[in-house]
């Protein structure tokens, strides 16, 4: 009775969630949010007015039935048979959402969005303007209210939670993500007139400039789909390698200097993408130190070898390997210590040990980061786009025909098509590699084991190969950092903080006076990253959850949408977020929150892979003793689960942010004068010649994104396993206290 009481209690919390946001909230997006400030408007005019008020005032009465539905609802709370109260509540939820939802697409502004019945007999008196506050929330309890009577029927195992969750990140998805990107995608089968036209279709994605094998034949390059394909390859393989090296060297080897070691592998990915090419670019390129230096000491001409695909290549390990590495800390931390002590217990050498029982656990790890090293790649524009010179990949070939001269979308549409075929192929290649191993290293049993040390051959590997490229990547970023110092690079090397003051110079008078031109885009980057990171991590450890411990219909498609964000050039997203989104029912063009679920499910791939990661390596017998003992699902994640995917929740919130205050590509077509970013604006400096401006900001960010990394690691907080530590003595202290698996402090 106390279950049947609780479950109650949350749908009709739902029902009462809707009610209240038809009666107290505006339903249409408003173009400011005064309504806060004059809240006698929600009762009075059109633009404003609640739902009730817009269907029996204001004429527009197809919001009859999703304004009923959590109405209907009530009475299904009444019913004593469970049964009846599912099929209650999943109608009337159902109906509510087909209501909301059908009209919501078939009504615009001007009323239908067929012209054929908006000039008949048909014809509406009013059109309607995309949801605002009280439309979604009203379109969200009446989801939640239908998964309730979905469970309440037998679905998922009767597991209200559960259902809810997969109907909300399904629903999440399919809006999000599938819906822009096969909108988009829908183009390459369209002709210039909007019709379907098969022979289009052959043409673009047959055509000679995607598929020749022009350097098998003397040619400078091949194809740009084998020139994205065979990038795509090797930067994958090359930062999985590189990943895999520095994680066992900060968990296994370089404990005294693993914060240095954390802070070069991460410097990549807290910057804009543009820094590291430049970097490149300062040390390689025509007029750069090492061009230089070949000609005076041993007489060689400088060229443009470095414009090409080898620059392209090293730029790309530089900026992904941190991927990997962060993937890799993860994974590598959940390998229980006692198998490998088991393993030499029957006199297995390390070596051996190492090979036949710790390379095996990483199977996961290393497969989710080759994936998305592999996607990164493929989707990458920054990167090509500065350094590529006369190399050409997908990403910059759709990004040329979208907003060049050609204005070709349906060529765009069709290589942006060969794009997602290939991160498909790479992501089905995956699931059969794995297959149906078991990856899991820690149970409910107690592990006091401790960590051994790298085999002597691994950690000389390791040494010999990831040390060099943490330098060489110091390097790099100290002659990009360099420009913002220095008052004209190339020609005047005098020191100089001109350039931070121009960005970021401020005054006091009666008060704090932000002067400088760049706290306007960075504040409102730091607003938008800081609500898309906790939301990112957050949605994409549910889905991982969802996927590793749930069963349920089309769940491999469920995890294909999830990754369709990532398998598509930043460029294509924003442009099918455009498309998407500038008309009802969710109008969101030129606003912050299209920013915002950019970022969100741009990024989200990582994190629902960090997690899933994590979780193949946990026990399912911890999730079954806490359902035993009387946990909820919800309580057994945060009491059980949370605690042991720090290291994954720690990936995803430090991956969203930085990205978030980094990406370019899918933000370029969503930004306006009100929601500047700081990557638009470096960019608009770079254009106009001001490269100390541009360096100066890079260098703010880079040191700002630096902090809050490591302000990140110390809220989340470490996980501990209840494993001894080395003796004193060999550069650890010893702990003592029981050894509790699964606990975290």
């Amino acid at each position: 009775m106390k279950q049947n009481k609780l479950l109650s209690d949350t749908a009709l919390g739902w029902a009462v969630l809707a009610i209240a946001a038809s009666l107290l909230l505006p339903w249409y997006a408003m173009q400011d949010s005064t309504w806060l400030h004059n809240y006698s408007a929600v009762f009075g005019g059109m633009d404003a007015a609640m739902g009730w008020l817009q269907a029996t005032v204001h004429q527009r009465h197809w919001l009859w039935l999703p304004l009923a539905a959590p109405w209907a609802a009530l009475p299904a709370l009444l019913c004593r048979s469970r049964r009846a109260q599912g099929l209650l509540l999943a109608l009337s939820g159902g109906a509510g959402l087909a209501g909301l939802l059908g009209t919501g697409f078939a009504i615009g502004p001007q009323g239908w969005v067929w012209p054929s019945l908006q000039a008949g007999a048909l014809a509406l008196p009013v059109g309607q303007f995309g949801l605002g506050w009280g439309g979604a929330l009203v379109l969200l309890a009446l989801l939640m209210l239908m998964a309730i009577g979905i469970a309440r029927l037998g679905f998922f195992q009767g597991n209200e939670f559960v259902a809810g969750a997969v109907l909300l990140c399904s629903a999440l998805l399919l809006l999000f993500i599938a819906a822009p990107v096969l909108k988009s995608l829908s183009g390459a089968f369209l002709d210039e007139g909007g019709r379907f036209s098969a022979a289009d279709a052959w043409a673009r994605l047959a055509s000679e400039r995607a598929w020749n094998l022009g350097c098998l034949q003397g040619r400078a390059s091949c194809g740009v789909a084998w020139n994205t394909l065979a990038l795509a390859l090797a930067t994958a393989a090359g930062t999985t390698m590189l990943g895999t090296l520095l994680a066992l060297l900060t968990e296994r080897s370089l404990v005294r200097a693993k914060p240095l070691v954390r802070v070069l592998s991460m410097l990549p990915i807290v910057t804009p993408p543009f820094v590291v090419g430049l970097g490149l670019i300062l040390l390689f390129g025509r007029a750069g130190l090492v061009n230089q230096a070949l000609e005076q000491l041993f007489g060689i001409e400088p060229s443009r070898w470095f414009y090409s695909a080898k620059g392209v290549w090293l730029a790309q390990m530089i900026a992904f390997t941190p991927i990997a590495y962060l993937m890799m800390r993860s994974v590598a931390q959940s390998i229980a210590p006692t198998l490998e002590e088991a393993a030499q217990t029957l006199r297995a050498k390390p070596m051996r040990a190492f090979m036949t029982v710790t390379l095996p656990l990483l199977g996961p790890g290393l497969a989710n980061a080759f994936l998305v090293g592999f996607i990164e790649s493929m989707a990458d524009f920054g990167n090509p786009i500065v350094v590529g010179g006369q190399f050409s990949v997908l990403s910059t070939e759709i990004f040329f025909a979208i907003v060049g001269a050609q204005l070709d979308q349906g060529r765009a549409a069709s290589l942006a098509l060969i794009l997602s075929t290939f991160a498909l192929a790479v992501f089905v290649l995956q699931r059969m590699a794995l297959g149906k191993g078991s990856y899991t290293s820690m149970s409910g049993k107690g592990d006091n084991g401790i960590p051994p040390p790298l085999p002597a051959p691994v950690r000389r590997v390791a040494m010999g190969i990831a040390m060099p490229w943490l330098g060489f990547t110091a390097v790099i970023y100290l002659f990009a950092f360099a420009g913002g110092f220095v008052k004209l690079w190339g020609r005047d090397f005098s020191l100089t903080l001109e350039h931070f003051r121009t960005a970021f110079g401020f005054e006091w008078d009666h008060g704090i006076v932000w002067l400088g031109a760049g706290w306007d885009s960075l504040w409102t980057t730091l607003r938008l990253a800081g609500m898309a990171a906790p939301l990112t991590a957050v949605l994409g450890l549910l889905m991982a959850y969802l996927l590793a411990r749930v069963q349920f219909r089309g769940r491999n498609l469920f995890e294909f949408g999830a990754l369709l964000a990532f398998a598509v050039p930043g460029t294509v997203l924003g442009v099918a977020y455009v498309l998407a989104f500038n008309v009802p029912p969710f109008e969101l063009t030129g606003t912050g929150l299209i920013i915002l679920l950019c970022f969100v499910f741009r990024n989200l791939p990582v994190s629902i892979r960090a997690g899933s990661a994590a979780l193949k390596q946990i026990d399912k017998s911890l999730d079954e003793a806490s359902s035993m003992l009387g946990a909820s699902t919800l309580t057994t994640m945060r009491r059980v689960m949370l605690p042991l995917l720090r290291p994954a929740l720690v990936a995803s919130l430090v991956y969203g942010f930085v990205r978030a205050m980094t990406t370019v590509s899918s933000v370029i077509f969503l930004v306006s004068a009100e929601y500047e970013l700081a990557t638009t604006f470096i960019i608009g400096r770079v254009g106009n010649g001001e490269y100390g401006v541009a360096l100066a900001y890079c260098t703010v960010l880079t040191v700002l994104m630096l902090s809050a990394t490591g302000l990140v690691q110390w809220l989340v907080g470490e996980r501990k396993l209840g494993r001894r530590t080395a003796p004193a003595g060999t550069g650890a202290k010893a702990e003592a206290g029981p050894a509790l698996a699964a606990t975290a402090v």
